[in-house]
């Protein structure tokens, strides 16, 4: 991370401020995001999460978005709309929501328009170099297991989008905020209990969500690639044992195409680096009930 001023550094009124003003522009790594809402939850949640993160003070510098969370009346409650770039691509959400909104309102802007990765949705951790990639469907216990890992040493790329250089094959890294959802909220709060949560929103289409600040070592090497070693499509099954089993390269190959958001535009090349991401990993589907037997087998991967 580079020494300028993290978002930590301003007051309560000075965010309020520049929220509700011209904006405020955050380093979230690789990107630079311009962040505008009046909205309370929205500063409530960025004082929370991203406090450590760099702020941009250049007023001309480049910003790869600008998002704002709008407030707005509908016929029975407040509610807010994702602003992006002045385009308003979503149904309006229950103004609660407001910062979950700017949480999935950049997960679609770096699917939808960051086409200088291969972009797959899937949780990434790394160790001494060498990553595993987690590809798996909502209610699979990824991003529970990819928070718990986090706080057992391994550094988090990010909890729901693996971003594959299409030249080299490394996985750029971006350590956002980690989505949970329903118990494992409470779960992780009992585990975790010097973790860092953002506001709770409650009766959401994914049920209630809250996100879990990043470890201060994924933050600060937020400029380190790591190269995909392992593939692993995690399935929590409440009282399973802990099992594994070998996936054969073509299935994977049709699995990780079929969770990435952008493997049509980059064709033919972006078919050969899959299958050479593929040749080069472990695959594996593990099914598992406890974090702690989960733990121990991701340690046994390094060693």
């Amino acid at each position: 991370m580079s020494d300028a001023p993290s978002l930590s550094s301003l007051t309560e009124s000075e965010l309020s401020s520049r929220l509700n003003g011209a904006g405020l522009v955050v380093s979230i790594p690789p990107f630079k995001i311009q962040i505008k809402s009046p909205i309370p939850v929205v500063a409530e949640g960025l004082r929370a999460l991203y406090g450590a993160y760099g702020l941009v003070n250049e007023p001309d510098s480049f910003r790869d978005f600008h998002l704002g969370l709008v407030p707005r009346m509908g016929w029975r409650r407040p509610l807010c709309e994702l602003d992006v770039d002045g385009m308003r691509p979503f149904t309006p959400l229950a103004r609660g929501e407001a910062f979950a909104l700017f949480e999935w309102g950049l997960n679609w802007c770096i699917t939808s328009h960051c086409h200088n990765w291969l972009t797959i949705h899937a949780a990434v951790v790394e160790r001494n170099g060498l990553a595993v990639i987690m590809p798996a469907p909502p209610g699979s216990g990824k991003s529970t297991l990819c928070a718990w890992l986090m706080h057992q040493g391994w550094r988090l790329l990010s909890d729901e989008l693996a971003l594959v250089d299409p030249q080299s094959g490394l996985l750029t890294a971006c350590p956002r905020p980690i989505s949970l959802k329903n118990n494992s909220i409470q779960l992780m709060k009992g585990l975790l209990p010097k973790a860092v949560f953002g506001p709770i929103a409650h009766d959401t289409s994914k049920g209630t969500v809250a996100h879990m600040g990043v470890s201060d070592t994924s933050l600060q090497r937020a400029s380190e690639s790591a190269l995909p070693r392992w593939i692993v499509f995690p399935q929590y099954t409440p009282g399973a044992p802990l099992s594994v089993h070998q996936i054969e390269h073509p299935q994977a190959l049709v699995e990780l195409a079929s969770n990435s958001f952008n493997y049509h535009v980059h064709g033919r090349s972006g078919f050969e680096r899959l299958a050479a991401m593929i040749d080069n990993c472990d695959v594996v589907q593990l099914t598992y009930s406890r974090l702690d037997e989960a733990t121990a087998w991701f340690d046994g991967l390094s060693g």
